[in-house]
C-alpha cells in the first residue's frame, strides 16, 4: 500500500474528480501525496460496472483509507451520471412529486423504491456517497437549472419526500447529502454559469429554508452558490460566513458535515486557491472539485488543511451511517417503481 501521512488520516478537507476511466500516472501521484477525503465521479468516468468497481478500488488503494468515500450525482431524469444502456434510467423528482400530490403514501413508497434501487446500483460498484435529495422548492420563475429535479412547490411535500428518498438511500448502504442549502429553487440564474442573486426577504425565505430544516439531522449537505440579499449583500451561501453561520448551522439547525457545490462552477471568482479559501473561511467543512483538472486541483490542495477537528469529527459520523444494504428483491421493487411512474406520465427508455 502507498504511504499515507498519518497527519492526513481522514485526506485533506476537500473532494476531487478524476479526468477519465481510470486515475492516471499523474492524479494517482497527486492523490497519493494530496490525499482528498472523497472522489467524486461524473459520466466521463462512468463506462461499465467492472471499469467503475476498478476506479473505485484503486482511488481507495491509493489514499489507503478503505472507507474513502466516493461519490455521484444520480438523482433520475436528467443528472444521472450512470446512464442507460449499461445502468437503468430512473424518473426525475418531479414525477415522484406528482405521485405524492395525488397520494403521499404512494409518492413516499416511489420515492424510497427509486433510492433503494440507485443505491444497490452503487453498492456495486464502490460507490458510497450520493449527492441525494435534492430539497430545492421550485418558484415561479426561476431557472430551469432545478426544474424537474424538485419535487415541487410545496416545501412540506418536498422535505417528506426527501426524507423517504434518504432513508431509500441508508437502507441500501448509501450516504445521502442533502442540497442545496439553504435553497436552489428561487434563483433565476444558472450557478454553473453565472451568480444567481435572490432578493426575496426572509419570511419568503423560510419557505425554501423548511425542507433543509427537517431534514437538518441527516449527516451531510451541499450548499449553494447563491447569493441571498436578505442576509448578505454580497456573497453566495458557500463562501458567506453570515448564511452559514446564522441560517445553515442556526436557522436551520444543520449541524452535520458541509460541502460546498463545485467550485469550478462559474457563480465563484478568483482562482482556485482564493476560492478555496474563502469557502473554508466561510465556514464549509470540504471544498468540493469536479471537473477533473489537475492543475487546478493542486491549488484546492495547497490551500486545504486537514479534514480534522469538529470538521473530522463531522466526518467520521457521517461515515458511521454507511451500513451494509438491508435485504431487498430488486427485480420486484423495479417492477413496482416502473408502475408506479408510468401513473405520473413517465415512461422508462431503457
Amino acid at each position: 500500500m502507498p504511504h499515507v501521512d498519518p497527519a492526513l488520516a481522514a485526506g485533506k478537507a476537500y473532494i476531487a474528480g478524476c479526468g477519465g476511466r481510470y486515475l492516471s500516472g499523474e492524479e494517482q501521484a497527486f492523490f497519493n501525496s494530496e490525499p482528498p477525503w472523497g472522489l467524486i465521479l461524473f459520466k466521463r468516468n462512468c463506462h461499465s460496472v467492472e471499469q467503475v468497481a476498478a476506479l473505485t478500488a484503486e482511488f481507495r488503494e491509493i489514499v489507503d483509507r478503505a472507507d474513502a468515500p466516493v461519490l455521484i450525482d444520480q438523482e433520475g431524469g436528467r443528472v444521472q451520471r450512470l446512464c442507460p444502456p449499461v445502468w437503468p434510467a430512473y424518473p426525475p423528482g418531479r414525477i415522484l412529486g406528482r405521485l405524492a400530490e395525488s397520494d403521499i403514501e404512494t409518492g413516499r413508497r416511489a420515492a424510497w423504491l427509486q433510492a433503494r434501487l440507485i443505491a444497490g446500483d452503487l453498492r456495486q460498484l464502490g460507490i458510497t456517497v450520493d449527492c441525494l435529495p435534492v430539497l430545492d422548492v421550485i418558484a415561479p420563475g426561476s431557472s430551469q437549472v432545478i426544474g424537474d429535479r424538485s419535487f415541487g412547490d410545496d416545501p412540506m411535500l418536498v422535505a417528506d419526500m426527501g426524507r423517504s428518498v434518504a432513508d431509500g438511500l441508508l437502507d441500501g448502504g448509501v450516504l445521502p447529502v442533502i442540497k442545496h442549502v439553504p435553497g436552489h429553487g428561487r434563483a433565476t440564474s444558472d450557478s454553473h454559469h453565472s451568480l444567481p442573486v435572490v432578493d426575496a426577504d426572509l419570511e419568503s425565505l423560510a419557505h425554501d429554508f423548511a425542507p433543509f430544516a427537517a431534514l437538518a439531522d441527516l449527516p451531510c449537505a451541499m450548499t449553494s452558490h447563491v447569493v441571498y440579499t436578505a442576509v448578505d449583500r454580497t456573497r453566495p451561501a458557500t463562501t458567506s460566513p453570515v448564511v452559514i453561520r446564522d441560517i445553515i448551522r442556526g436557522r436551520i439547525n444543520f449541524g452535520g458535515l458541509l460541502m460546498s457545490d463545485d467550485v469550478s462552477m462559474n457563480a465563484l471568482s478568483g482562482d482556485y486557491g482564493e476560492r478555496a479559501r474563502a469557502i473554508y473561511a466561510a465556514g464549509c467543512d470540504l471544498v468540493l472539485h469536479c471537473n477533473g483538472r489537475t492543475e487546478e486541483m493542486r491549488k484546492i490542495a495547497e490551500a486545504a488543511p486537514p479534514l480534522a477537528g469538529i470538521s473530522g469529527e463531522r466526518a467520521a459520523r457521517a461515515l458511521a451511517r454507511v451500513q451494509q444494504p438491508k435485504p431487498f428483491d430488486r427485480d420486484a421493487g423495479r417492477e413496482e417503481l416502473l408502475a408506479l411512474a408510468a401513473r405520473a406520465g413517465w415512461m422508462r427508455t431503457s
